[in-house]
Protein backbone atom coordinates (compact mmCIF):
# COMPACT_ATOMS: atom_id res chain seq x y z
CA UNK A 1 0.00 0.00 0.00
CA UNK A 2 1.43 3.34 -1.03
CA UNK A 3 2.30 5.95 1.58
CA UNK A 4 -0.77 8.11 1.06
CA UNK A 5 -3.26 5.39 0.36
CA UNK A 6 -4.22 4.46 3.89
CA UNK A 7 -4.96 8.04 4.87
CA UNK A 8 -6.78 8.71 1.64
CA UNK A 9 -9.00 5.67 2.06
CA UNK A 10 -9.85 6.81 5.57
CA UNK A 11 -10.66 10.20 4.08
CA UNK A 12 -12.99 8.59 1.57
CA UNK A 13 -14.92 6.98 4.37
CA UNK A 14 -15.34 10.35 6.01
CA UNK A 15 -16.55 11.84 2.70
CA UNK A 16 -19.08 9.04 2.45
CA UNK A 17 -20.28 9.97 5.90
CA UNK A 18 -20.74 13.55 4.77
CA UNK A 19 -17.68 14.90 6.59
CA UNK A 20 -15.22 16.99 4.55
CA UNK A 21 -11.62 15.90 5.04
CA UNK A 22 -8.77 18.10 3.81
CA UNK A 23 -5.94 16.19 2.15
CA UNK A 24 -2.38 17.32 1.68
CA UNK A 25 -0.56 15.77 -1.25
CA UNK A 26 3.24 15.68 -1.34
CA UNK A 27 4.79 16.86 -4.60
CA UNK A 28 8.32 15.97 -5.74
CA UNK A 29 10.08 18.56 -7.93
CA UNK A 30 13.75 18.33 -8.90
CA UNK A 31 14.02 21.98 -9.90
CA UNK A 32 14.44 25.08 -7.74
CA UNK A 33 11.60 27.28 -6.56
CA UNK A 34 12.28 30.00 -9.11
CA UNK A 35 11.58 30.60 -12.76
CA UNK A 36 8.53 30.19 -14.98
CA UNK A 37 8.01 26.47 -14.52
CA UNK A 38 8.24 26.74 -10.75
CA UNK A 39 5.62 29.48 -10.82
CA UNK A 40 3.41 27.31 -13.03
CA UNK A 41 3.74 24.36 -10.65
CA UNK A 42 2.78 26.57 -7.72
CA UNK A 43 -0.07 27.97 -9.81
CA UNK A 44 -1.27 24.43 -10.48
CA UNK A 45 -1.23 23.68 -6.74
CA UNK A 46 -3.17 26.86 -6.00
CA UNK A 47 -5.69 26.14 -8.75
CA UNK A 48 -6.27 22.60 -7.44
CA UNK A 49 -6.87 23.95 -3.94
CA UNK A 50 -9.35 26.49 -5.31
CA UNK A 51 -11.13 23.98 -7.55
CA UNK A 52 -11.53 21.58 -4.63
CA UNK A 53 -12.79 24.25 -2.26
CA UNK A 54 -9.65 23.86 -0.18
CA UNK A 55 -10.02 20.12 0.38
CA UNK A 56 -6.91 19.29 -1.69
CA UNK A 57 -3.70 21.10 -0.85
CA UNK A 58 -0.11 20.41 -1.82
CA UNK A 59 3.24 20.40 -0.09
CA UNK A 60 5.81 20.95 -2.85
CA UNK A 61 9.27 19.63 -2.07
CA UNK A 62 11.61 21.65 -4.28
CA UNK A 63 15.17 21.05 -5.43
CA UNK A 64 15.11 17.26 -5.41
CA UNK A 65 14.35 16.99 -1.70
CA UNK A 66 12.31 13.81 -2.27
CA UNK A 67 14.11 12.50 -5.37
CA UNK A 68 16.34 13.70 -8.19
CA UNK A 69 15.07 14.08 -11.74
CA UNK A 70 16.41 10.68 -12.79
CA UNK A 71 14.54 8.94 -9.96
CA UNK A 72 11.20 10.70 -10.36
CA UNK A 73 9.29 7.91 -12.07
CA UNK A 74 9.99 5.35 -9.36
CA UNK A 75 9.58 7.99 -6.67
CA UNK A 76 6.04 8.73 -7.80
CA UNK A 77 5.04 5.21 -8.82
CA UNK A 78 6.26 3.82 -5.48
CA UNK A 79 4.60 6.55 -3.43
CA UNK A 80 7.64 8.49 -2.20
CA UNK A 81 5.61 11.45 -3.44
CA UNK A 82 1.90 11.51 -4.24
CA UNK A 83 2.61 13.35 -7.45
CA UNK A 84 5.43 15.23 -9.08
CA UNK A 85 7.31 16.18 -12.20
CA UNK A 86 8.60 13.50 -14.57
CA UNK A 87 11.03 14.36 -17.38
CA UNK A 88 10.60 11.72 -20.07
CA UNK A 89 14.15 11.81 -21.45
CA UNK A 90 15.40 10.19 -18.24
CA UNK A 91 13.00 7.27 -18.84
CA UNK A 92 13.06 6.71 -22.63
CA UNK A 93 11.47 3.25 -22.56
CA UNK A 94 8.92 3.70 -19.79
CA UNK A 95 7.77 7.16 -20.94
CA UNK A 96 7.99 6.52 -24.67
CA UNK A 97 4.41 7.67 -25.27
CA UNK A 98 4.99 10.99 -23.55
CA UNK A 99 8.26 11.29 -25.45
CA UNK A 100 6.33 12.21 -28.58
CA UNK A 101 6.41 15.76 -27.22
CA UNK A 102 10.22 15.73 -27.42
CA UNK A 103 10.44 15.01 -31.13
CA UNK A 104 12.00 17.68 -33.38
CA UNK A 105 8.79 18.38 -35.28
CA UNK A 106 9.64 22.02 -36.06
CA UNK A 107 7.25 23.10 -33.35
CA UNK A 108 9.08 25.62 -31.15
CA UNK A 109 5.92 27.40 -29.94
CA UNK A 110 5.55 26.66 -26.22
CA UNK A 111 1.77 27.12 -25.95
CA UNK A 112 0.95 25.16 -29.12
CA UNK A 113 3.17 22.30 -28.01
CA UNK A 114 1.71 22.12 -24.52
CA UNK A 115 -1.89 22.20 -25.72
CA UNK A 116 -1.28 19.47 -28.30
CA UNK A 117 0.54 17.29 -25.77
CA UNK A 118 -2.07 17.83 -23.07
CA UNK A 119 -4.96 16.82 -25.33
CA UNK A 120 -3.14 13.73 -26.56
CA UNK A 121 -2.25 12.57 -23.06
CA UNK A 122 -5.80 13.15 -21.75
CA UNK A 123 -7.71 11.54 -24.58
CA UNK A 124 -5.70 8.56 -25.86
CA UNK A 125 -6.82 5.37 -24.12
CA UNK A 126 -3.67 3.44 -25.08
CA UNK A 127 -1.45 6.03 -23.42
CA UNK A 128 -3.60 6.02 -20.29
CA UNK A 129 -3.40 2.23 -20.09
CA UNK A 130 0.36 2.33 -20.60
CA UNK A 131 0.72 4.77 -17.70
CA UNK A 132 -1.63 2.76 -15.51
CA UNK A 133 0.64 -0.27 -15.93
CA UNK A 134 3.34 1.84 -14.25
CA UNK A 135 0.95 3.00 -11.49
CA UNK A 136 0.83 6.51 -12.94
CA UNK A 137 -1.90 8.96 -13.94
CA UNK A 138 -1.27 11.95 -16.19
CA UNK A 139 -2.26 15.31 -14.67
CA UNK A 140 -0.72 18.15 -16.69
CA UNK A 141 2.16 19.15 -18.93
CA UNK A 142 4.97 21.69 -19.03
CA UNK A 143 7.53 22.47 -21.71
CA UNK A 144 11.08 23.70 -21.82
CA UNK A 145 10.08 26.03 -24.64
CA UNK A 146 12.45 26.30 -27.60
CA UNK A 147 15.72 24.33 -27.46
CA UNK A 148 18.90 26.44 -27.59
CA UNK A 149 22.52 25.81 -26.60
CA UNK A 150 24.75 27.58 -24.07
CA UNK A 151 28.54 27.34 -24.33
CA UNK A 152 31.67 28.27 -22.45
CA UNK A 153 34.62 28.91 -24.69
CA UNK A 154 34.05 28.50 -28.43
CA UNK A 155 30.58 29.51 -29.60
CA UNK A 156 28.31 27.56 -31.94
CA UNK A 157 27.74 29.71 -35.02
CA UNK A 158 27.23 26.83 -37.46
CA UNK A 159 26.66 23.09 -37.20
CA UNK A 160 30.33 22.61 -37.99
CA UNK A 161 31.17 24.19 -34.63
CA UNK A 162 29.46 21.32 -32.79
CA UNK A 163 32.13 18.75 -33.65
CA UNK A 164 34.41 17.81 -30.77
CA UNK A 165 32.57 19.77 -28.11
CA UNK A 166 31.60 18.15 -24.81
CA UNK A 167 27.85 18.64 -24.79
CA UNK A 168 25.06 17.96 -22.34
CA UNK A 169 22.08 17.18 -24.52
CA UNK A 170 18.97 15.05 -24.21
CA UNK A 171 16.50 13.24 -26.42
CA UNK A 172 16.45 13.62 -30.18
CA UNK A 173 18.16 17.00 -29.89
CA UNK A 174 21.11 15.54 -28.01
CA UNK A 175 21.26 12.66 -30.47
CA UNK A 176 21.40 15.16 -33.32
CA UNK A 177 24.27 17.03 -31.68
CA UNK A 178 26.05 13.68 -31.47
CA UNK A 179 25.46 13.10 -35.17
CA UNK A 180 27.31 16.36 -35.82
CA UNK A 181 30.31 15.14 -33.82
CA UNK A 182 29.62 16.25 -30.26
CA UNK A 183 31.00 14.22 -27.37
CA UNK A 184 27.93 13.69 -25.23
CA UNK A 185 28.15 13.96 -21.44
CA UNK A 186 25.25 12.44 -19.44
CA UNK A 187 24.22 15.09 -16.94
CA UNK A 188 21.07 16.69 -15.55
CA UNK A 189 20.38 20.28 -16.50
CA UNK A 190 20.45 21.02 -12.77
CA UNK A 191 24.11 19.95 -12.64
CA UNK A 192 25.15 21.74 -15.83
CA UNK A 193 26.29 24.88 -13.97
CA UNK A 194 29.05 22.92 -12.27
CA UNK A 195 29.86 21.04 -15.46
CA UNK A 196 30.32 24.27 -17.41
CA UNK A 197 32.22 25.92 -14.58
CA UNK A 198 34.71 23.06 -14.19
CA UNK A 199 35.20 22.34 -17.88
CA UNK A 200 33.47 18.97 -17.81
CA UNK A 201 31.10 20.53 -20.35
CA UNK A 202 31.76 22.88 -23.24
CA UNK A 203 28.08 23.35 -24.02
CA UNK A 204 24.70 22.49 -22.55
CA UNK A 205 21.37 22.15 -24.30
CA UNK A 206 19.24 24.75 -22.62
CA UNK A 207 16.08 26.80 -22.56
CA UNK A 208 16.21 30.53 -21.96
CA UNK A 209 14.16 30.73 -18.75
CA UNK A 210 16.07 27.77 -17.27
CA UNK A 211 19.44 29.37 -17.98
CA UNK A 212 18.45 32.33 -15.82
CA UNK A 213 16.64 30.26 -13.18
CA UNK A 214 19.77 28.13 -12.73
CA UNK A 215 22.08 31.18 -12.99
CA UNK A 216 24.06 29.62 -15.81
CA UNK A 217 24.72 33.04 -17.33
CA UNK A 218 27.49 33.23 -14.71
CA UNK A 219 29.45 30.40 -16.35
CA UNK A 220 28.78 30.72 -20.11
CA UNK A 221 30.19 32.96 -22.82
CA UNK A 222 27.66 32.42 -25.61
CA UNK A 223 24.07 31.35 -26.15
CA UNK A 224 22.96 30.22 -29.61
CA UNK A 225 19.28 30.50 -30.47
CA UNK A 226 18.42 27.46 -32.60
CA UNK A 227 14.65 28.05 -33.12
CA UNK A 228 14.38 24.34 -33.85
CA UNK A 229 11.90 22.68 -31.52
CA UNK A 230 11.19 22.03 -27.87
CA UNK A 231 11.44 19.36 -25.20
CA UNK A 232 7.82 19.10 -24.16
CA UNK A 233 7.72 15.77 -22.36
CA UNK A 234 7.96 16.97 -18.82
CA UNK A 235 4.90 17.26 -16.68
CA UNK A 236 2.88 16.35 -13.63
CA UNK A 237 2.05 12.71 -12.94
CA UNK A 238 0.36 11.15 -9.93
CA UNK A 239 0.68 7.86 -8.12
CA UNK A 240 -2.35 5.92 -9.40
CA UNK A 241 -3.11 4.28 -6.05
CA UNK A 242 -3.21 7.71 -4.43
CA UNK A 243 -5.29 9.14 -7.27
CA UNK A 244 -7.80 6.29 -7.17
CA UNK A 245 -8.17 6.73 -3.42
CA UNK A 246 -9.39 10.31 -3.86
CA UNK A 247 -13.07 11.07 -4.29
CA UNK A 248 -14.34 12.13 -7.72
CA UNK A 249 -14.46 15.83 -6.89
CA UNK A 250 -10.83 15.83 -5.76
CA UNK A 251 -9.77 13.97 -8.90
CA UNK A 252 -11.65 16.46 -11.04
CA UNK A 253 -10.00 19.37 -9.22
CA UNK A 254 -6.55 17.97 -10.02
CA UNK A 255 -7.38 17.34 -13.68
CA UNK A 256 -8.99 20.76 -14.08
CA UNK A 257 -5.98 22.47 -12.55
CA UNK A 258 -3.66 20.42 -14.75
CA UNK A 259 -5.52 21.46 -17.88
CA UNK A 260 -4.90 25.11 -17.02
CA UNK A 261 -1.10 24.71 -16.96
CA UNK A 262 -0.47 25.38 -20.69
CA UNK A 263 -2.16 28.77 -20.55
CA UNK A 264 -0.43 29.70 -17.31
CA UNK A 265 3.04 28.53 -18.27
CA UNK A 266 2.64 29.79 -21.83
CA UNK A 267 2.23 33.34 -20.59
CA UNK A 268 4.90 33.06 -17.91
CA UNK A 269 7.50 31.36 -20.06
CA UNK A 270 7.14 33.82 -22.92
CA UNK A 271 7.84 36.73 -20.57
CA UNK A 272 10.56 34.86 -18.67
CA UNK A 273 12.37 33.86 -21.86
CA UNK A 274 12.54 37.47 -22.97
CA UNK A 275 13.85 38.56 -19.59
CA UNK A 276 16.35 35.68 -19.48
CA UNK A 277 17.91 36.60 -22.82
CA UNK A 278 18.30 40.17 -21.59
CA UNK A 279 19.83 38.87 -18.35
CA UNK A 280 22.40 36.95 -20.39
CA UNK A 281 23.22 40.00 -22.48
CA UNK A 282 23.59 42.12 -19.35
CA UNK A 283 26.02 39.51 -17.97
CA UNK A 284 28.17 39.78 -21.09
CA UNK A 285 26.97 36.60 -22.79
CA UNK A 286 27.00 36.76 -26.59
CA UNK A 287 23.55 35.83 -27.94
CA UNK A 288 23.74 34.33 -31.44
CA UNK A 289 20.90 33.61 -33.86
CA UNK A 290 21.64 30.46 -35.88
CA UNK A 291 21.26 31.12 -39.59
CA UNK A 292 18.26 29.51 -41.31
CA UNK A 293 20.43 27.38 -43.58
CA UNK A 294 22.29 25.99 -40.56
CA UNK A 295 19.03 25.30 -38.75
CA UNK A 296 17.76 23.34 -41.75
CA UNK A 297 20.72 21.00 -41.35
CA UNK A 298 19.68 20.28 -37.77
CA UNK A 299 16.09 19.64 -38.89
CA UNK A 300 17.16 17.23 -41.63
CA UNK A 301 19.49 15.28 -39.37
CA UNK A 302 16.88 15.13 -36.62
CA UNK A 303 14.21 13.55 -38.83
CA UNK A 304 15.74 10.10 -38.41
CA UNK A 305 14.92 10.14 -34.72
CA UNK A 306 11.22 10.63 -35.43
CA UNK A 307 11.20 7.29 -37.22
CA UNK A 308 13.12 5.70 -34.37
CA UNK A 309 10.49 6.95 -31.91
CA UNK A 310 7.73 5.26 -33.95
CA UNK A 311 9.61 1.95 -33.72
CA UNK A 312 10.10 2.34 -29.96
CA UNK A 313 6.39 3.11 -29.47
CA UNK A 314 5.43 0.05 -31.47
CA UNK A 315 7.80 -2.08 -29.39
CA UNK A 316 5.85 -1.34 -26.18
CA UNK A 317 2.48 -2.09 -27.78
CA UNK A 318 1.50 1.39 -28.92
CA UNK A 319 0.63 2.41 -32.47
CA UNK A 320 3.45 4.84 -33.12
CA UNK A 321 2.33 5.98 -36.58
CA UNK A 322 -1.23 6.62 -35.42
CA UNK A 323 -0.07 8.56 -32.36
CA UNK A 324 2.27 10.64 -34.48
CA UNK A 325 -0.48 11.42 -36.98
CA UNK A 326 -2.83 12.43 -34.16
CA UNK A 327 -0.17 14.56 -32.52
CA UNK A 328 0.70 16.38 -35.75
CA UNK A 329 -3.02 17.06 -36.21
CA UNK A 330 -3.24 18.52 -32.71
CA UNK A 331 -0.24 20.76 -33.39
CA UNK A 332 -2.03 22.01 -36.52
CA UNK A 333 -5.23 22.51 -34.51
CA UNK A 334 -3.63 24.70 -31.86
CA UNK A 335 -1.44 26.52 -34.37
CA UNK A 336 -4.62 27.54 -36.18
CA UNK A 337 -6.24 28.59 -32.90
CA UNK A 338 -3.21 30.73 -32.04
CA UNK A 339 -3.17 32.29 -35.49
CA UNK A 340 -6.89 33.07 -35.54
CA UNK A 341 -7.55 33.94 -31.90
CA UNK A 342 -4.14 34.78 -30.48
CA UNK A 343 -2.74 33.43 -27.25
CA UNK A 344 -5.35 33.07 -24.46
CA UNK A 345 -3.68 35.68 -22.25
CA UNK A 346 -3.85 38.24 -25.06
CA UNK A 347 -7.52 37.73 -25.92
CA UNK A 348 -9.98 40.42 -25.01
Amino acid sequence: MKRLLGGAVMGLGMFAAGISQAQTLFVGEAGPNRGARAAALQGFADAAAEASGGSVTMDIQWGGALFKANAALAGIADGVADLGTIIAVYFPKEMVAYGIADLPLENPDAWVGMKATDELMRTDASIQANLADMNLVYIGTFTTSAVHIACKGGAIRSVDDIAGKKVRGVGAYGNTFKEFGANMVPMSIYDAYQGLDTGLLDCSQGYSYAIAALKQQEVIDSYTLLNWGQVGALGIFMNKDAYDALDASAQEALLTAGAEVPDLLGELITADNEKAVQTMKDAGVEVIELAAEERSKLVEKGNVFIGEWVEKANAVGLDGEALLETYRGLIDKYTEERDTKGYPWLRG
